[in-house]
């Protein structure tokens, strides 16, 4: 539970150390803090067997950092460093735009130290003052400001559900309890959650309760009783423990699963039968008649169980009464992932090492997709690198038995709707995706055009991350998503669910639009590591509550059934 809290201060320290103009020094603490916050295992078992050095980019100096954190909770040297420019690097940098040096002149020029200080200065017009700022940062900033502040009372499905999971696991094991899930907007695999719910059953109600204050990890006790405690641990993350009889399990499950308007809906059924529902069971008068599974509540309410992801009241109600419900693509559906970073370009892991990762999870395919661009200012792999990649790659499957490796890219869509890649490369590619990464704030006509021009260039396999917002920081493009998804089903040009935690891009509203519209789906990781692979069930996550099922996803299908699909 450790690993978010090494990361943010690894980030943190790599933040001061860019303002104070300090060479390759951040990008090493970014890099280690992007392998600690991917991790699939505690950062604290890894310290423990003494392999802090084994993981990728951290070295000696880092290593003693990061023990420290283990050990202490804190870092005397990010401290040193606060101490030399006092500002809240962390709420400051979330804000579009505002990056570690944009935080130092304000900081010097106008001593902004917080949020707060920063919503005077611009709301007063300071900002425009200073040199490389202006009218228009200033507006930016204030337009991105509300979001910055929602984004610290929200945390990432991605890092909020290794932390449930383990405390689920610690409850399991040692916590006196005969079930245990984890509830809330977190099994519904919400992009955010505000706190960490967990229901539990127990014979033991003292025993568990004692063992879940006790935790390790646990930094303050809010309440502690025999039906429910909670906690604020040292990642500052708050955590509700529920317990109940067996009898009541299921319908307290159903109970504090959610959604509010789901559960209300629910209820109101039960009084048209002269039934009553509560957290408690199923009632008819008195006496309980269901309770102990989701499955017998929903069942005598005259309807089908219903995945959590569904229950937004959306009218999976009403479709689950009908017994309709969707099949859902399974968490296991993926047989390949088609969005892979490499040490060729910003990744973390070579081509071998990437590939026998995605044997190890199951996969019979992978398409590494860096960055490609025939300009180099842009940042890609230039004509040469590329080819070189390809030869690698090539070389690798010849080498590897069990997994095919795909020849891919990720190329940028300039402004006017051009792909920056030479077309006679384009044509020896397996795959190719178009993304959008500059020019934001193009209006939605112009960013619409731009997008279904792509599309139509005969190029483009995949749209990548094709709202391009991250939550909590930056908005979705303006798009008009009626023509987006129109394109997409005249090309053939498939749709990216982006699995990346801070992406998640399509979203689940417009997953479910895609489909209903016709569209197919494609859910990569974007992974710049190999553990970053472990992202995918994010992504199902998504498509599971956009209603999505196997058909939809292109990537479930085997690779010749794939390669068929994308050569048509």
């Amino acid at each position: 539970m450790k690993n978010l809290q090494v990361a943010k201060i690894l980030n943190e320290i790599a933040d001061i150390l860019e303002m104070q103009n300090v060479e390759f020094k951040p990008r090493a603490y970014r890099k280690a803090a992007r392998t600690v916050e991917s991790l699939s295992e505690p950062i604290e078992e890894v310290y423990q067997e003494k392999r802090l050095k084994e993981l990728s980019g951290v070295g000696e100096s880092i290593a003693t950092k990061i023990a420290e954190v283990v050990e202490t909770g804190t870092s005397q040297y990010l401290e040193k460093l606060k101490k030399q420019i006092p500002v809240d690097v962390e709420a400051l940098t979330s804000i579009e735009g505002m990056g570690p040096k944009s935080v130092k002149k304000l900081y010097e020029k106008l001593k902004i130290k917080t949020l707060d200080d920063l919503v005077r200065a611009a709301r007063q017009r300071e900002i425009r003052e200073i040199k490389g700022f202006g009218p228009k940062t200033e507006k930016k900033i204030l337009e991105h400001l509300e979001l910055a502040r929602r984004g610290t009372e929200r945390i990432l499905l991605g890092f909020a559900l290794p932390i449930a999971e383990e405390i689920k696991e610690q409850l399991r094991k040692r916590g006196a309890v005969n079930q245990v899930e984890i509830t809330g907007s977190l099994r519904r695999m919400k992009e955010t959650i505000g706190d960490i719910d967990i229901l539990v059953s127990s014979i033991k109600p003292e025993k568990t309760a004692d063992f879940f204050v006790g935790m390790e990890d646990v930094r303050d006790v809010l309440a502690k009783g025999i039906t429910k405690c909670s906690v604020i641990l040292k990642s500052s993350i708050r955590v509700d423990l529920r317990i109940v009889e067996a009898k009541s399990f299921g319908s307290a499950l159903m109970y504090f699963t959610g959604s509010k308007d789901h559960n209300i809906k629910l209820r109101k059924i039960a009084m048209t039968k002269s039934y009553k529902l509560n957290e408690y069971g199923l009632f008819k008068k008195d006496e309980q008649i269901a309770g102990e599974t989701e499955e017998k509540v929903y069942g005598k309410l005259g309807m089908d169980w219903i995945p959590p992801e569904l229950r937004e009241n959306q009218d999976e109600i009403e479709v689950a009464k009908k017994h309709k419900l969707p099949k859902l693509i399974e968490y296991d559906a993926i047989k390949g992932d088609l969005q892979v970073h490499t040490k060729w370009m910003d990744g973390q892991n070579n081509i071998e090492q990437i590939a026998k990762a995605a044997k190890a999870l199951g996969y019979s395919y992978i398409c590494i997709t860096d960055h490609y661009s025939k300009m180099v200012i842009a940042g890609g792999l230039n004509d040469h690198q590329i080819k070189k990649e390809i030869e690698e790659i090539e070389k690798t499957n010849k080498k590897l038995e069990g997994i095919e490796i795909l020849k891919g890219a990720e190329v940028d869509i300039d402004q006017d709707g051009a792909l920056q890649a030479k077309k006679s490369i384009l044509k020896d590619l397996d795959i190719v995706i178009a993304s959008v990464h500059s020019y934001f704030n193009q209006p939605k006509k112009k960013m619409t055009k731009r997008l279904v021009s792509a599309m139509e260039s005969g190029y483009v396999n995949i749209l990548g991350h094709p709202t391009g917002r991250k939550i909590r920081t930056r908005k979705s493009n303006p798009i008009d998503m009626n023509d987006l998804f129109e394109a997409s089903k005249r090309t053939g040009t498939y749709l990216e669910i982006n699995a990346f935690p801070e992406r998640l891009d399509l979203n689940d509203f417009h997953a479910r639009a895609a489909k209903e519209a016709g569209c197919r789906l494609v859910i990569n990781t974007d992974a710049h590591n190999i553990e970053h692979l472990k992202f995918m069930r994010l992504g199902v996550a998504v498509a599971r509550r956009g209603w999505a099922e196997q058909k939809d996803v292109i990537n479930t299908l085997a690779l010749k059934g794939l390669m068929k699909l994308i050569k048509s």
